[in-house]
């Protein structure tokens, strides 16, 4: 097929292109779901997704068409003057909180510079001049998750003892009840460190599920947004159920949200790794009566991690990571 001159799309396909993306955009003023809009339309999720994002950001008018593609660019010159209104920060140029996103820089270099760039080229402009998604992040609570089981057989611990007599606790026999813990250690510059979360308790019944569900998952993550106030990055490692198609979907239709996956086999960078030793410690020779004894015990050692901060701080002293107030690039 054959462009006119200068290239990109006919002016009649331009338009048939924008009408499916005003199309999209009504429909996600009603409250429509991604991927009914895309077999609707039949389009592709990501497409959608994208739509929503710019939708989000700019409303109907950054789904319009820009014109045709005529591969423009920025110079380093102009691209001094766009960082400058960069450093200003997201919420002087109108943006409801500082986090950027490709939406929002696009947005300015069409205002500041009469530059319209597509998305992907926002992207390759920023990394060339040495802007990363981190970077862009600043202001974001970084939470680390893992989750934890436990059951009414007590953790072992040593103890003192006479000599030649051995200390021994009974405990209740084999019990099919277990609860299951998610935590997240949200930590941020300037903030005193915080524990968020979430016990569900288990029946291990024939059929019954055994752990937590990506929509738990999705739940805790909601939860410890409205807590901490802003947008967070969660780092968790490759469980499938972080990897679901849902939690994926949500993330993507959620600019609040980042996950970032853990190295394979690494959870020694984990600081809720050490958040389970001091609460296994805690519990250790305890013999639990009854399923909500254990419970409470579980809650209330979570509880005192949570109202000491220096505790999660030195979780995460523990994996030799730290984390530095974010400077401008």
């Amino acid at each position: 097929m054959r462009y006119p001159e200068g290239g990109g799309l006919t002016a009649e396909r331009r338009a048939f292109r924008e009408g499916i993306r005003l199309r999209a955009g009504e429909r996600f003023a009603a409250g429509e779901k991604t991927a009914v809009i895309a077999k609707d339309l039949r389009v592709s999720v990501r497409s959608v997704e994208r739509w929503r994002r710019a939708w989000r950001e700019g409303g109907m008018e950054a789904l319009r068409s820009t014109g045709p593609a005529n591969s423009p660019t920025v110079t380093d010159a102009q691209f001094a003057v766009l960082e400058e209104e960069l450093g200003k920060g997201p919420s002087a140029h109108g943006f409801e909180d500082e986090r950027w996103t490709l939406a929002r820089v696009q947005a300015v270099i069409r205002r500041r510079l009469r530059v319209s760039l597509s998305a992907a080229a926002v992207w390759r402009l920023l990394k060339r001049h040495g802007w990363s998604r981190l970077a862009a992040a600043c202001g974001a609570w970084i939470l680390f998750e893992d989750e934890a089981g436990f059951s009414m057989t007590p953790p072992r611990a040593r103890t003192w003892g006479r000599s030649g007599h051995t200390p021994v606790i009974r405990v209740r026999g084999r019990s099919r009840r277990r609860t299951s813990v998610a935590a997240l250690c949200c930590y941020k510059p300037g903030e005193k460190s915080r524990l968020i979360h979430r016990p569900r308790a288990h029946l291990l019944l024939k059929g019954a599920r055994k752990s937590f569900s990506w929509k738990d998952y999705r739940d805790l993550l909601v939860r410890a947004h409205i807590q901490l106030g802003g947008p967070i990055v969660v780092i968790w490692d490759n469980l499938n159920t972080h990897l679901a198609a849902g939690l994926k979907r949500y993330e993507a239709e959620h600019d609040w949200l980042t996950t970032v996956r853990l190295p394979p086999y690494a959870p020694d960078l984990n600081p809720v790794e050490a958040v389970w030793s001091l609460v296994r410690r805690a519990m250790a020779n305890s013999a639990f009566d009854t399923p909500d004894d254990l419970d409470r015990k579980l809650r209330r050692e979570l509880r005192r991690i949570h109202l000491r901060p220096h505790l999660i701080d030195g979780c995460l002293t523990a994996t030799g990571l730290t984390i530095n107030q974010p400077t401008p690039p």
